[in-house]
């Protein structure tokens, strides 16, 4: 880090950028900022909370950059003619990346905590951080998404803690490969499946990971970790898993709708564990969570107390609410592992599911259109429905030859009901005709805040 430079965010209002800017302002230095959203009038709210912290906003059109002393913070996608570039070009500014910028904080921390793989990274890095907040370790977090149990009146979005410990607490991303940048004293990998890069590409970024790592906690139920796992020196080595191999094991997993409860062993000492979140998937996470702090050297009694206290993400299975019996849920779902998790939790209970999936880029449905088909096929049921709008797209040059309607048509070739209504609030209408008691209906998708309004909005028109 720099102390005599300030750090002027391009896109400060991503789910990344955010939490990012708010650790940096609450250690003190200069941090401004601008944001396509706000131009466009999106997500008022967080902006004003972002102002609120004394962090400057300005249009993206390169105002905001006039200091020779500013540091750019930009994706490394972010075009070369958007102004805010220009400007940082024409002022000879350095720049780097969110990763970049991440990974130099990351790396400098006396105890760093890299949560990585395909799913569950933000819930894990959530788990963990409350740990360490609630036996009194007081961390630094990094979240993509925003934290249930820091939410105040005072910090509505929640995705970022800055604490006075030693730790810090990361989830890192393999999508751009900038996973190699981190050097994790304890590595937590808890799966691996495709997503935005090849199944090689990511072995050898999940291999890394693990390599650079002081200690690494891996799910050995997910084969793909597990087979990575065998790659690990045993004294750097935990397992966590519901199977007899694991060094920190489940047992005695019993679903709710709302909840799961299980016992973690570890040894000879066993404890019982009450989740608040639901779902298998959620309690696979809160075993690589409590291996975290194990790691930590908190008791496991402390740890599994604290973790029964974690209330859980927004946008993470989020019950919305409920009208006419119908119940609302917005859910990250966006890949397909993340989107089965969330419909398997669903369909261990009865009830008719009508699921809307809003594709975040045209990019990743190039990429994993096959197996998103897959996905749906193989976990929405005869009586269910699937409507999906047109992909998430603010501009750019990306390739859009993928839409929406390749999945649907996929689906439905399946057997399943599917259908492709390309504007959103269309879809909206589309829902409200659809739903009867007892259904559930699911908002997915990611990289779109008003994704939540969405959801809210369904609950209110079924309420009319």
């Amino acid at each position: 880090m720099t102390e005599d430079k300030s750090y002027f965010f391009c896109g400060i209002g991503g789910s990344g950028m955010l939490p990012l800017a708010s650790i940096l302002s609450g250690r003190g230095f200069t941090v401004a900022g601008s944001d396509r959203a706000l131009d466009q009038g999106r997500t008022a709210d967080k902006f004003d909370w972002l102002r609120g912290q004394g962090i400057d906003l300005f249009p993206q059109d390169g105002s905001g950059l006039t200091d020779k002393n500013q540091i750019l913070v930009a994706s490394a996608a972010v075009e070369d003619t958007v102004p805010d570039v220009m400007a940082s070009r024409a002022l000879g500014l350095d720049r780097m990346t969110r990763p970049e910028l991440l990974a130099s904080l990351f790396n400098a921390a006396s105890r760093s905590i890299g949560v990585a793989g395909t799913s569950g990274k933000s819930t894990v890095t959530g788990m963990i951080g409350w740990i360490l907040h609630d036996c009194g370790r007081d961390p630094t977090v990094m979240n993509g998404a925003v934290m249930k149990n820091f939410i105040s009146d005072e910090t509505p979005f929640a995705s970022a803690l800055v604490g006075q410990g030693d730790a810090f607490v990361s989830e890192v991303d393999e999508s751009d490969g900038s996973i190699a940048l981190y050097a994790p004293d304890i590595a937590i990998l808890n799966n691996i499946s495709l997503d935005h890069k090849s199944m090689e590409e990511l072995r050898t970024l999940f291999g890394g990971f693990l390599e650079r790592a002081g200690r690494a906690i891996v799910n050995i139920d997910d084969a793909e970790s597990a087979a990575l796992a065998e790659t690990v020196a045993p004294d750097r080595l935990c397992r966590v898993g519901f199977g007899e191999r694991a060094d920190i094991r489940g047992a005695n997993v019993v679903e709710r709708p709302l909840s799961v409860t299980f016992d973690v062993i570890e040894g000879a000492e066993s404890r019982h564990v009450e989740l608040a979140v639901p779902g298998l998937h959620n309690a696979a996470n809160a075993l690589a969570a409590i291996a975290a702090a194990r790691a930590c050297d908190i008791p496991l009694a402390d740890a599994a107390a604290s973790i029964g206290r974690f209330l859980g993400l927004r946008r993470r299975f989020e019950i919305v609410g409920t009208a006419h019996d119908v119940t609302v849920i917005d859910d990250f779902g966006h890949n397909p592992d993340k989107i089965a998790a969330t419909l398997k939790t669903l369909h261990a209970f009865p009830g008719r599911l009508l699921v809307f999936f809003q594709p975040h880029g045209y990019g990743p449905l190039k990429q994993m259109g096959t197996e998103l088909i897959a996905c749906f096929a193989d976990n929405i049921s005869e009586e269910d429905h699937l409507i999906l709008c047109n992909p998430v797209y603010f501009g750019g040059t990306t390739d859009r030859s993928i839409g929406s309607d390749v999945i649907v048509d996929g689906v439905v070739r399946a057997g399943r009901q599917a259908a492709h209504i390309p504007d959103r609030k269309d879809c909206g209408v589309r829902l409200t005709e659809l739903a009867r008691p007892g259904d559930r209906i699911i908002v997915m998708g990611a990289r779109d805040d008003t994704l939540s309004s969405f959801a809210a909005d369904l609950l209110g028109w079924i309420k009319s």
